[in-house]
């Protein structure tokens, strides 16, 4: 995933300016405003990218430098990590309690115990990464060939790669053999059969949005929310033909998006430190409800779907401790102090910020 946040210098700013006065309009009455509901943070040092809630089992894996930190999802504290992984992101395969880093290698473990079954070589990039229900198969996805590599979720075994044509990000399964994934550096959405594992089509975005860094699929109407950096915008689609049905404001620097069939709502995360709500009506109507304010820097998300809930992941700098006092510490492992610097982000020691959003 990229760090930069591209600014917008065309003749559709007037228009977008327009638009984002409407996404600060209240929900629909009845419907309470979404919020932060919760947060949590801790010391430590390296980078973030990837959060994934874990709704069935009650886990929250945070990827965080070397290794990846788990949390339980209701109280959000430490439950333990898995070390030496250096991963962007999580997939779970419940069936099987397993779990799998999006990493070089990747790593498997127990998720009753977090204790590391076996790693698994992979070539490129790893980035983002994905269970797929229908065939149990996890997709790592690199920015560099091979752009995904399939593994199955059972044994750990490597099945095969794919080309999808260019960098992906995001991707989302309909459960029912088909899966999309944004290519951020084409503007497009591959359409993958994953029984073949052959790519079956592309859908172009017809210049409606760019570098699309998040997306979710409404899978019981076979809708696609395709969030992109350049300009602001969800572009949404017809899944069954990529048919170009709406486009939307969002905010500036998306880096991820969920759906939520209990709600019927589909939300994009942002660096610029907002979470936009869209709300489908229904298969051919949509409307941002909601701005919410969330963090700078929590720009990928997850969703409880048992609680309604999106979780969002920061970094920050840990704040100069007064001198006549000791630096506090709410890490598992070590205080501010001994982490040293107070630069956060790129690798460097700081603050995570773990944020609820929900009614």
């Amino acid at each position: 995933m990229k760090n930069s946040f591209p600014f917008l210098f065309t003749a559709s700013l007037c228009l977008l300016v327009t638009s984002a006065n409407l996404v600060q309009a209240q929900p629909a009455a009845g419907s309470p405003p979404y919020k932060v509901v919760k947060s949590a943070q801790f010391a430590g040092t390296g980078g973030i990218d990837y959060v994934f809630a874990e709704s069935e089992d009650r886990r929250l894996y945070v990827p965080r430098g070397s290794e990846i930190l788990v949390f339980d999802l209701d109280t959000l504290q430490s439950v333990g990590s898995i070390a030496d992984t250096r991963a962007r992101g999580v997939a779970i395969a419940r069936r099987f309690h397993h779990g799998f880093s999006s990493s070089n290698p990747v790593v498997m473990w127990d998720t009753k115990t977090l204790a590391t079954i076996k790693t698994i070589d992979v070539q490129g990039r790893p980035d983002g990464i994905l269970f797929e229900p229908a065939t149990e198969r996890i997709y790592v996805f690199s920015h560099s060939a091979p752009h995904a590599t399939v593994i199955d979720a059972n044994d750990g075994a490597v099945v095969g790669t794919l080309d999808l044509g260019g960098a992906p990000e995001q991707a989302a399964s309909d459960g029912g053999g088909r899966l999309y994934v944004d290519i951020e550096d084409k503007d497009k959405v591959a359409v993958v059969d994953v029984r073949t594992l052959k790519v079956i089509t592309h859908y172009g975005l017809g210049g409606k949005g760019g570098v699309p860094a998040g997306l979710a699929l409404d899978a019981t109407n076979n809708v696609l929310f395709v969030f992109c950096r350049e300009p602001q915008t969800c572009v949404v689609l017809d899944a069954t033909d990529g048919a170009i049905i709406a486009t939307l404001p969002i905010g500036r620097g998306t880096d991820g998006g969920v759906f939520n069939p209990a709600t019927m709502e589909a939300f994009s995360s942002q660096g610029d430190g907002t979470l936009t709500v869209i709300k489908e009506n229904s298969p051919s109507s949509f409307v941002v409800v909601q701005t919410v304010e969330t963090k700078p820097r929590a720009k990928t998300c997850s969703l409880d779907a048992r609680k309604n809930q999106i979780v969002l992941i920061a970094t920050e700098p840990i704040p100069e401790a007064a001198p006549s006092k000791a630096a506090p510490t709410d890490s598992p492992t070590g205080s501010a102090t001994q982490r040293g610097s107070k630069k956060a982000g790129g690798g460097g020691p700081g603050l995570l910020d773990i944020l609820v959003v929900g009614r």
